[in-house]
């Protein structure tokens, strides 16, 4: 007798699946940043082995996709590590105040549109990754203009929250695409 498939299976091999070796005891930082790491290897998954099918949209009138979520990211990593807490002047890469919503609507197939949407995302997380190693403490404090005061804590807690939230629409696009489940 066979079994059937189930929706909490793993998305690779248990072997090859490194968000399994998160700390469960120990420095805060190291936990927080494990898990936010997690997530973020969470988001290549969904999105392994595909190309045009990145931007596939979930469900008309929907512009949501799994490229669109890689672009939003970027600018998610991007708003809150350089903009807030480093305090650099820099735009967002894919949304502006006049199209907000750019990084979804602006997520097409085109070769070149996903590559430099990997190449943004993977420098924003490069750069978030040095941010928090080089942090004094948990405690560093940046201005936003939608929150007030916002500590490195509360950053990495909000970005876990953030990946989270995408990730489950990540699971479902990927089905949609090629029937693929699993966490």
């Amino acid at each position: 007798m066979t079994s059937g498939r189930r929706r909490a299976e793993l998305f690779v091999d248990e072997e090859r699946d490194g968000r399994l070796s998160a700390r469960t005891t120990g420095d805060e930082r190291r936990m927080l940043t494990d898990f936010l790491a997690a997530q973020r290897t969470t988001l290549e998954l969904k999105c392994a082995g595909l190309e045009a099918e990145l931007a596939l949209r979930a469900v008309e009138p929907s512009t949501l996709s799994l490229l669109g979520l890689v672009r939003h990211l970027a600018d998610v990593e991007r708003r809150w590590f350089r903009c807030v807490l480093a305090g650099q002047d820099v735009p967002l890469l894919f949304g502006t105040d006049a199209d907000p919503d750019q990084d979804f609507d602006g997520a097409g197939p085109e070769p070149a549109v996903i590559a430099a949407a990997w190449e943004a995302w993977r420098s924003e997380v490069a750069f978030a990754d040095r941010f928090v190693a080089e942090a004094p403490d948990l405690d560093v404090e940046g201005d936003d203009g939608w929150r007030g005061r916002v500590s490195l804590r509360w950053v990495l807690i909000h970005l876990v929250e953030e990946y989270a939230r995408h990730n489950g629409h990540a699971d479902l696009l990927r089905e949609r695409i090629d029937g693929a489940i699993g966490l």
